[in-house]
This record gives C-alpha cells, sequence and structure tokens, in this order.
C-alpha cells in the first residue's frame, strides 16, 4: 500500500504487544468490564468476578464521549482512580479511553493501555501524542472508517514512536437498524493479510445486544483474532450507559468457558498437518 511504511505486514515480523503479564498476539486475550466506572463497589465487585471467569485483563470507561451531551459522561479523574484500584487488587492489566491530547500524559499515570475509541480514529492529534507514549494503544476502527483509513490511522502511532499497537474491529455503520452497529469479522483475516499488529474484536458494540455477544465471540476466535473486547456489568439493569450490551456474571462465565474449548480446538487443529495435496 502506498506510503505505508511501519505498518504493512512486510514491514517487520508479528508484534506481540506485552502488557504487564499479558502478551497480546500470543494465544487469545479477553479484556472485561463494564462499559463505565460508575462506582468503587460496581468496579471491585466486577473485576473480581470478570477475573474470576478467566479474564486476563480489565476495561472500564473514565471519560465516555457520548452522542447526547446530557447522557453520562464518565467520572474523569475519580474513575481512573478507582479503575487502578480495582487492576492492583485483581492483578489484572487496565485498558480505558483517552479522548483529548492533553490528557495522554496523566492518564498514563493510571492506564496500562490507552485506548482509542471509533469517534477519535481520525483525530490526527491525539493519535500522535499517544505515540509519544509509553503505554500501548488499543486502536478501534472508526464507525465509517475503510480498512485502508484504519492503516493510516496506525501508521501515525507508529510513525510516532510508539510500535505497541492493538487493533479493534468494533462493527461498522451500514444500513441495517437490528443491531448497534455492523461486525465486520471479514476485517480480522484481511488485516491480518495487511499489517503485523495483532487484532481483536468488541462484540458488545458491535452488536448493541446482549443474546449476540456469545455468538460473535466464538466468531471472532474461528475468524482468527487474537481476542475480545466485551462488556460485563455486575448488575446490567442499573448500569448508567450502555445497559443493553453488557452481560452479566454468569453469561460472561458460560461465554468464557464455550471460548476457552473453542480456542483449544483451533489449537490443536493447527497443529495438524493438512493432508497431502490440500492446502
Amino acid at each position: 500500500m502506498e506510503q505505508l511504511k511501519l505498518a504493512a505486514r512486510n514491514a517487520r515480523k508479528k508484534t506481540i504487544v506485552p502488557v504487564k503479564q499479558v502478551r497480546i498476539g500470543e494465544g487469545f486475550v479477553v479484556i472485561a468490564g463494564p462499559c463505565s466506572v460508575e462506582s468503587e463497589e460496581q468496579m471491585l465487585i466486577t473485576a473480581r468476578m470478570v477475573k474470576e471467569a478467566g479474564a486476563d485483563m480489565l476495561r472500564g470507561g473514565a471519560f465516555k464521549p457520548r452522542t447526547s451531551p446530557y447522557a453520562f459522561q464518565g467520572l474523569g479523574l475519580e474513575g481512573l482512580k478507582i479503575l487502578e484500584k480495582a487492576g492492583r487488587e485483581t492483578g489484572l492489566p487496565v485498558v480505558t479511553e483517552v479522548v483529548d491530547p492533553r490528557d495522554v500524559t496523566w492518564v498514563c499515570e493510571f492506564a496500562d493501555v490507552l485506548q482509542i475509541g471509533t469517534r477519535n480514529m481520525q483525530n490526527f492529534a491525539l493519535l500522535k501524542e499517544v505515540g509519544k507514549a509509553n503505554k500501548p494503544v488499543l486502536l478501534k476502527r472508526g464507525m465509517y472508517s475503510s480498512l485502508k483509513e484504519w492503516l493510516y490511522s496506525i501508521e501515525y502511532i507508529l510513525n510516532a514512536g510508539n510500535p505497541h499497537v492493538i487493533l479493534c474491529e468494533r462493527g461498522i455503520r451500514t444500513f441495517e437498524t437490528y443491531t448497534r452497529n455492523t461486525l465486520d469479522i471479514s476485517a480480522v483475516p484481511a488485516m491480518k493479510e495487511l499489517t503485523h499488529l495483532p487484532i481483536i474484536v468488541d462484540p458488545s458494540h458491535a452488536t448493541g445486544r446482549v443474546s449476540m455477544i456469545e455468538s460473535m465471540s466464538l466468531a471472532a476466535v474461528s475468524a482468527g483474532a487474537d481476542g475480545l473486547l466485551v462488556e460485563v456489568h455486575f448488575k446490567p439493569e442499573i448500569a448508567l450507559s450502555d445497559k443493553d450490551q453488557q452481560l452479566n456474571p454468569r453469561q460472561f462465565k458460560q461465554m468464557m468457558w464455550k471460548l476457552r474449548k473453542l480456542v483449544q480446538f483451533h489449537q490443536q487443529l493447527a497443529k495438524q498437518k493438512s493432508p497431502r495435496g490440500e492446502t
């Protein structure tokens, strides 16, 4: 691809992104937690439950860019402190969104991974700033963005000096209204062909429906994704944001059991040689 110097697959060997004890791009990683950090009780209870179910990392939004200015916008600094405490008590590395270039330096004090949300995929000032940070960056695909546009956004981060970028397919806007977005599962193998960076899937934002999260998560495994970013709340019915797309702990535990079985199956399949004459 023209002028794509750092993100292209042939630019370097497969990238493994280290986040404390977790290595994204090596095995299958599950990042779980609520859409928003709402209270210390909510965050600590949820963090303990997702860890018990087998999650590798913890997610939670302290800053929430919302469509409506009247919707819950997050707790800001207080939320970051709560998230860090939950991560420290459970031993789970934490992922949280940063929305303003001016906030990057101090958000790094609390987070292990900086998330760039769909609305900011082409916020080039923010991309350059996280590119200077010493923390891995999780870059979501823009809801209206092509793979080419996504790749160039990645290039901004890499070009600023940060080699640790994780991609996240979270669904794109189409004419369909039954789901919140349309999960482009083909983006997973496509980006594997185009770049050396790991890619995970966010089935929560892709569907907006609890009933579909498990099936899309299993599809992500079969498509070759390196992991999931999934929303879990200890009581989704009282969530301050996105209550319709957050699993409860029981649902998450059941899904994790199925995910482990499917991941093991694909690992065993990968070890087997294809019959002679087949590819």
